[in-house]
């Protein structure tokens, strides 16, 4: 930045003249652009604005009025400063252009001491030399980062991360209805920075899309591309703006503007929003339950004294011709639509490739199990899932955001288990929605999956079996499976498998003398369904 009038009065060879400041002592945070030393009574004319002008006095006039003319022209013309050095033609200012100086607010400084002029010029013009190379560096920089941003097509919450980085202050952006997309924070208190923030955020208005804000301390810049306004970007500041602050801000809101049109058939910022906070919540990155309680509350999500409950949408299958990315931002987007029609505040946002989930915010008396069956309704009714697309998920209700990781590893359990199971050979018939209870032996099976002790059971039960198939190259395993699920009835198992009954017999005469154990044994078919299924859960978790 360029140096003030206090801080070229703190160096050591303007120290040396002993510097008095006469006048306009409140306006030495004004900036410096030049250093000009002048012995003319009509300087101003010769000025742009920004100049501390060196003086040693010997033309200006003797007169009050003429001297008072004097200073309002440096006034009018811009200065940062005047200097005079006592000596040559006074041994003190006169008290005209003392009062003069004060009344237009013109920093009038006198030196005591003789000092080199030209000292002073090359030292402060160092600085200013200095200051704009490193505005400039910074504002290539700048120009460098959102540009590598752009082409990478970085998401809104990473701009807005580099934007607060490289101005070492909080950045915020925000929809048209003041709800906060993506925040970094630096090295503020996230929670003080977003308590009250729709409500502030309405009342800083401006003439320009760039605007500072001097009662909120924001500065404030517009974001869209071909007339179509979608949001604002704020920088938080702890003093008026430099234009180097201001061109940060409007390149950030450029990258942003130009990634939403580049970027297609992506979902919507809201989405990304609060994904990224679901994303934080359930890998324990959000360290801070009161920062993420304050992020929810700005994203329109009570969280606080409320029942919360993770769901998760899993999808059965992707359908032919569409992207996996494309087909989980729609449900994701049904998702955010089936939640805004019922009234339910949540966050919602795609997981992965197969699994949207949310997080539901109800009153803490409210019945869970009417509101999540109303709510997967509303579900089979979207277009973009078809009955038999999906599964919902959901797991325990708790009232702190602590625990919400909990619930969504448990939703995300139930759901895998009931995608493969839901209207399955040998499964549940479907349900609205499925918890863990719901899945039973196989639920069982799921949480115990890296148990070794069930390992070893299921090894011990069909280890034999499957090195007799890898040895002969045979698939009694798949006949076992095929008996075993139709409950023991040899004929329907043998058209399971597709095989001759003859065929089939024969076989599950080899798998008992292999395994050592009577079929027809309802113990037996019992264990070896339980190893069974630990194998499959194994598999799936691997």
């Amino acid at each position: 930045m360029l140096p003030t009038v206090r801080d070229v009065l703190e160096l050591e060879v303007v120290r040396r003249g002993r510097p008095q400041v006469l006048a306009a002592a409140g306006q030495l945070d004004g900036t410096v652009r030049w250093v000009h030393a002048i012995e003319q009574a009509d300087a101003a004319r010769l000025l742009h604005g920004g100049e501390l002008v060196l003086s040693t006095g010997i033309a200006l006039p003797e007169e009050a009025a003429p001297l008072a003319a004097y200073a309002a022209d440096l006034a009018a013309a811009g200065v940062s400063g005047l200097a005079v050095e006592l000596g040559r033609r006074y041994r003190e200012l006169p008290a005209a252009l003392v009062a003069a100086a004060d009344r237009h607010e013109v920093p009038l400084i006198a030196f005591r001491r003789e000092v080199p002029f030209v000292e002073i010029t090359e030292t402060v013009h160092a600085m200013i030399i200095d200051a704009q190379l490193d505005e400039l560096r910074r504002s290539e920089r700048v120009h460098e980062t959102f540009t590598e941003l752009s082409v990478a097509g970085a998401p809104p919450e990473e701009i807005v991360r580099q934007a607060a980085l490289l101005a070492g202050r909080p950045v915020i952006l925000e929809d048209l209805s003041h709800r906060v997309l993506a925040c970094s924070a630096g090295p503020a208190d996230p929670r003080t920075l977003l308590t009250g923030f729709e409500h502030q955020a309405r009342a800083v208005t401006g003439p320009r899309r760039t605007f500072y804000d001097e009662g909120a301390g924001w500065l404030v810049t517009t974001v869209g591309a071909r007339g179509e306004d979608w949001g604002r970007v704020i920088q938080v500041m702890d003093a008026p703006p430099a234009p180097a602050d201001t061109v940060l801000i409007e390149r950030a809101a450029t990258a942003l503007a130009l990634g939403r049109l580049l970027t297609r058939q992506q979902e919507s910022l809201e989405r990304q929003a609060h994904r990224t906070l679901i994303s934080a919540i359930v890998e324990s990155a959000q360290a801070d339950p009161e920062e993420a309680a304050a992020r929810a509350r700005a994203l329109g999500v009570p969280v606080s004294d409320r029942q919360l409950i993770a769901v998760i949408v899993r999808i059965r299958d992707m359908g032919p011709g569409i992207s996996a990315h494309t087909r989980i931002a729609e449900v994701t987007e049904a998702v955010a639509d089936a939640c805004r029609e019922g009234r339910l505040p949540a966050l919602v946002g795609s997981l992965d490739d197969v699994r949207a989930g949310a997080l539901l915010s109800l009153p803490r008396r409210a019945d869970a199990g009417t509101a999540l069956a109303a709510l997967a309704g509303r579900l089979r009714q979207r277009p973009q899932l078809h009955p038999g697309a999906f599964v919902v998920g959901v797991g325990a209700p708790t009232e702190t955001l602590r625990d919400v990781r909990r619930s969504f590893l448990d939703a995300r359990q139930v759901s895998d288990l009931a995608i493969r199971q839901a209207g399955g050979p040998g499964g549940q018939p479907d349900r609205p929605f499925y918890r863990l209870p719901d899945m039973r032996l196989r639920g069982l099976l799921h949480l115990l999956r890296e148990d070794a002790r069930l390992q070893t059971f299921a090894e011990r039960e069909l280890g034999p079996l499957l090195a007799a198939d890898e040895a002969q190259g045979t698939d009694l395993l798949g006949c076992l499976a095929a008996y075993l699920e139709e409950g023991g009835n040899k004929a329907a198992a043998a058209q399971r498998a597709h095989l001759a009954r003859p065929t089939f017999y024969q076989r599950l005469d080899q798998i008992g003398r292999i395994l050592g154990v009577d079929l027809d044994s309802a113990e037996s078919r019992t264990s070896l369904h339980v190893a069974l299924l630990a194998r499959a859960t194994g598999e799936r978790a691997g």
